[in-house]
């Protein structure tokens, strides 16, 4: 970095604007706003993942009634029971999009309930702050 600020872990060639307050905020929010999108789609999928495996277990049933080779149905049931684990692993996806979604609008609020008053007051000042790190590097506080 050409502005010799501490390097943020983790962040290649990140400014310490990229951390900022509205930035971080931001970010946050895209992220709840990605695991919200994939809950809905992992819903949608579960749905559809289940219709598929019932239609499949149905087909099975009037094909082992018409007394079609064996090894077919038990190809049918094969898919529907496949199908069917899809649709499980799908409401698992949901699960997990869902704790993340939660996760970051608990630290989104967190993080505004924390640092709102500190953003607001160094930009209502007037003043030019320094930047951040300054204050590490140089052992005040």
């Amino acid at each position: 970095m050409s502005d010799n600020l501490p390097a943020i872990p983790g962040v290649s060639g990140a400014s310490s604007s990229d951390n900022g307050f509205i930035a971080l905020s931001a970010r946050t929010a895209a992220l709840a706003s990605a695991a919200l999108f994939l809950k809905e789609g992992m819903h949608l999928l579960r749905a559809h993942m289940g219709r598929n495996a019932a239609k499949a277990a149905r087909l099975a049933e009037m094909c082992d009634a018409a007394e079609v080779e064996p090894q077919f149905t038990a190809m049918i049931l094969d898919a529907s029971a496949s199908l069917t684990r899809v649709a499980e692993a799908s409401g698992e996806m949901t699960n997990a999009a869902d704790s993340v979604d939660n996760d970051a609008r608990g630290f989104n609020s967190a993080h505004d309930t924390e640092y709102r008053g500190v953003y607001e007051a160094v930009n209502g000042s007037g003043v030019q702050q320094a930047k951040p790190g300054f204050y590490r590097r140089t052992g005040r506080r």
